[in-house]
């Protein structure tokens, strides 16, 4: 069967290769010409009646995108732009011949919803990066940084800009005032600008452009239209500064004998944000004391792997302009996607030290390390040089230690800087961009039960990218080093953690250095593919991570020692045909060996993605994957010859211009010799009872049955046993959203997850022959003279030569994860850049061994778990030139 489905792979990506895609028909270059206005401006009311607007000519003959690409829109849209020394106008008439059916969704900044209009701003000229405005028919505004020629919107990016909407009989009107200060220009008599403008028509999922551009096109900004006839304009000096002020309460469950936990807490505290224009191209975002209490909280996770767990950042003044700071080095949807030079959660994380306590001691330990002040100088150069820097330092942490009220502190974590930088240089109008990144981490390390931290950290690369043909090929390297510098601990634990393990007895070209006190790695990649034109697209390329390559302190790293080979193929229709609006077939495959040239994988899939005329979505897939080699699940020990097997899903959703829509999916997974069976459902079904109220529910259920999950690791005499079970594992959840949007500036949002996981171990087995071909022949299950369980101290008991005298124990691996986690934020932006956030968060946590899945017990202990609750007021205020 592996034979069949690698050569069905192999022949459909080789047929690939004779075929003669035709690439999208060029398009002429549209121009629009602007005047500038005086001496009196338009007023932004949404009515377009000021005089000033007569003396512009509209921009006309949008062209629909999708459905039915190059075809003419259902309804007409036209604009027009005039400017000042401070000012863009833009005013935009969407007309519609069934105003009644325009859907004006009121929600939150950045949420896009229902009809709306999208200007496109490439001020740079740069064809590669470009601002984006948006409104809906509601008037919520929308704003994002456009980088990498359109791989990249960045909605975190705020600018303050001025819009008003409103609703006549011939459709609606958006009328627009963007500060130049908002936006970044070389300074010259005349310039051209990159210029595009979109709409969207909700309830026929319909979009169409000023400056048509293909679905098919390799690319997005290179491709705008032009503004032109602005003249003698001189980019402005941003200045803004926003002071805040934040009271808390915090309610928990009063432990007796414990004084740090009395069950009530307050604390009143400040900092402040800014953004200057330290010149004509650049930025600089600062922050002191930041405050992140309005973030919405992580989902909840079980997670019985050895890898990290990888948490979206979402932070403000780490999320907006994220994109500047990317350095990922692996393609597609994969295990190691997240793998990047920079993980910004590494800033104000939680401490990495948790101290001993004796007897009648109580520690109160911070729960995230403080920051004491954050930059960004962010930007790009007249002569295509694109520029980040951030530089994050955080202080030292102490954890406060009681002892029959005696009080001493105990440093959990130390004075850090991070540094990072990333620089880009466009050469040949963007066809071509070379750049680096580097990245340190410089810890001040004065007591020795912190010192298995590295006292330095230094991560970088150089990254290359040409393209041709119209940029719809191609070719890219990217490569990675890492060094790390510490005492002999911090080294040793680094050799042995799980991203390495170099202690694998069957590695022999790995081996622990106990005198060691730096390490050195390196990684990268490199791919070729075509990136536009149609009908097929394509990806092929390979990446490594040397074994002791280390990114983790200001970085995310999965896993070291391993070459991946890679081969992505998508067919595209994304011509209306039959019953279809858009088609698309992909095929994967994937390969992966360690640096000790043992093949550890192999895999590939096939998915099949569709829309319907109906505007309803259907999606199927089957992966496959061989029987792989873990060289982890043994935690340091031999590499473990693992079942691999199949995997099917699907996935239905409904048209989204309806009040009541939902996505529903299903997966299924068998593994080869019946080791590992595992289903999984989800779904999200949303009411948009009101443009002001949508509520949506997401529930999901995952159940896994798998014959060889880790337990633990015992020693018995001189040899290690590595303990396996079969273990039975149910999962539920619920996230429920509830968006109250009753002005675009006053928005309420709730979010809450209660989540239920559950493990039941059972058939308890030890490893005896690693790579067993057979799979029965890689453990043996315990008889039942030779295991015992004690409820009483919940332990488990091996005697394993049946002696009558147990040789080693285990505690019971059974759990009971309950959690429930929520925000409540109410939000005012009652003026331009300055808000006031009212929140509520509540959680509920509990953990024990009973191992068993009954819902209603489960829900009903659930939420009868003490809550700790979260107040928070704070009001922040913008000062701006």
């Amino acid at each position: 069967m592996k034979t069949k489905f690698y050569s069905a792979v192999l022949i459909f990506l080789f047929s690939l290769w004779f075929i003669n895609p035709l690439l999208s028909q060029e398009t002429e270059r549209k121009i629009y010409t602007t005047k500038p206005v005086n001496p009196n401006p338009p007023t932004i009311d949404g009515k377009m009646d000021d005089p000033c607007w007569h003396e512009v000519d509209w921009g006309k003959n949008f062209i629909q995108r999708m459905p039915h690409e190059r075809e003419y829109p259902s309804q007409k849209t036209a604009f027009k732009i005039l400017y000042d020394r401070n000012n863009l106008y833009i005013a935009i008439r969407a007309y519609d011949s069934e105003p009644e059916k325009i859907a004006k969704h009121m929600c939150r900044r950045d949420i896009f919803k229902g009809d709306w209009v999208e200007v496109n701003i490439d001020s740079h000229h740069d064809l590669r990066t470009a601002f984006s405005f948006t409104v809906n028919a509601a008037g919520v505004k929308g704003d994002q940084t456009i980088t990498n020629n359109g791989d990249n919107w960045d909605s975190s990016w705020d600018p303050i800009w001025f819009v008003k909407t409103t609703i006549d009989s011939e459709g609606w009107i958006a009328e627009m005032r963007i500060p130049l200060s908002q936006l970044r220009f070389s300074e010259k008599k005349n310039h051209i600008w990159g210029l595009q403008v979109q709409r969207n028509i909700f309830r026929n999922e319909e979009r169409s452009s000023w400056q048509f551009i293909s679905r098919n096109s390799p690319g997005w900004v290179h491709l705008f239209g032009e503004l032109r006839g602005i003249q003698d304009v001189k980019s402005k000096r941003m200045i803004q500064v926003m002071p805040y002020t934040v009271g808390e309460l915090h309610s928990f469950k009063e432990e007796k004998g414990n004084p740090f936990s009395t069950g009530l807490l307050s604390h009143f505290y400040g900092g402040f944000d800014g953004k200057i224009g330290v010149a004509k191209d650049l930025t600089l975002d600062f922050t002191f004391n930041p405050d992140f209490g309005e973030v919405e909280a992580d989902p909840s996770v079980v997670n019985l792997t050895v890898f990290e767990t990888y948490f979206p950042e979402k932070r403000p003044f780490f999320v907006e302009g994220k994109n500047i700071f990317d350095y990922q080095f692996t393609f597609g949807d994969n295990p190691f996607h997240k793998d990047n030079l920079f993980y910004s959660r590494r800033i104000g994380g939680s401490p990495h030290y948790n101290p001993d306590l004796n007897k009648n001691e109580y520690a109160d330990v911070p729960e995230n390390t403080t920051i004491l002040g954050a930059l960004k100088l962010t930007g790009k150069t007249s002569g295509g040089l694109s520029i980040g820097i951030m530089d994050s330092i955080t202080s030292i942490e102490n954890a406060e230690i009681d002892y029959l009220g005696q009080r001493r502190k105990e440093i959990v974590e130390p004075l850090t800087n991070y540094f990072i930088l990333r620089l880009q240089q466009d050469i040949n109008k963007g066809k071509t961009i070379i750049g680096g990144m580097f990245t340190a981490t410089n810890r001040k390390i004065d007591v020795e039960h912190i010192s298995y931290l590295h006292n330095e950290a230094y991560t970088g690369g150089f990254d290359f990218l040409h393209t041709w043909k119209r940029k719809s090929y191609y070719f890219s390297i990217t490569s990675i080093f890492s060094l790390i510098k510490g005492s002999n601990e911090a080294l040793l634990e680094t050799q042995r953690s799980s991203v390495h393990y170099f202690q694998r007895p069957d590695a022999s070209y790995l081996s622990v250095d106990p005198q060691l006190n730096s390490l050195f790695g390196h990684g990268g990649q490199i791919a070729f593919g075509k990136q536009g034109g149609k009908p097929i697209v394509f990806h092929i390329g390979a990446n490594w991570r040397s074994p002791g390559l280390e990114l983790n302190d200001v970085g995310y790293l999965r896993q070291a020692d391993i070459f991946i080979q890679w081969i992505w193929a998508q067919y595209r229709i994304i011509n209306p045909f039959s019953i279809f609006n858009a088609v698309y077939l992909t095929v994967n495959q994937m390969s992966g060996w360690n640096f000790g040239y043992e093949n550890i994988f192999n895999g590939g899939n096939i998915n099949l993605y569709t829309q319907f005329k109906n505007n309803w979505r259907f999606g199927i897939g089957i992966d496959r994957e061989s029987d792989w080699l873990s060289t982890s699940i043994l935690r340091g020990g031999p590499a473990l010859l693992l079942p691999g097997g199949w995997r099917n899903w699907i996935n239905i959703q409904s048209n989204k211009g309806h009040r009541i829509r939902f996505n529903f999916g299903w997966g299924d997974y068998q593994g080869n010799h019946k080791a590992q069976r595992s289903k999984e459902l989800w779904g999200r079904v949303t009411f948009q009872s009101t443009d002001a109220l949508s509520i949506s529910l997401s529930p999901s259920l995952n159940t896994n049955e798998n014959m060889l999950q880790y337990v633990t690791e015992k020693k018995y005499g001189f040899e290690s046993r590595y303990l396996f079970a079969k273990i039975n594992q149910k999962t539920i959840s619920l996230t429920t959203r509830l968006s109250l949007n009753i002005t675009p500036d006053f928005t309420v949002q709730f979010y809450g997850q209660p989540f239920i996981s559950t493990g039941s171990y059972t058939e308890f087995k030890r490893i005896t022959n690693f790579r067993a071909p057979e799979f029965s022949d890689r453990f043996i299950s315990f008889l039942n003279n030779q295991i015992s369980y004690n409820p009483y101290d919940e332990y488990y008991r091996i005697d394993e030569n049946m002696d009558g005298t147990w040789d080693y124990k285990f505690n019971n691996p059974n759990f009971n994860f309950l959690q429930f986690r929520s925000n409540l934020i109410i939000r005012w932006e009652y003026i331009p850049g300055s808000t006031l956030y009212l929140v509520w968060s509540q959680g509920r946590t509990q953990t024990h061994k009973n191992g068993g899945f009954y819902l209603r017990n489960n829900l009903k202990e659930l939420f009868n778990i003490f809550p700790y609750n979260a107040f928070l007021v704070k009001i922040s205020y913008s000062f701006n030139n």
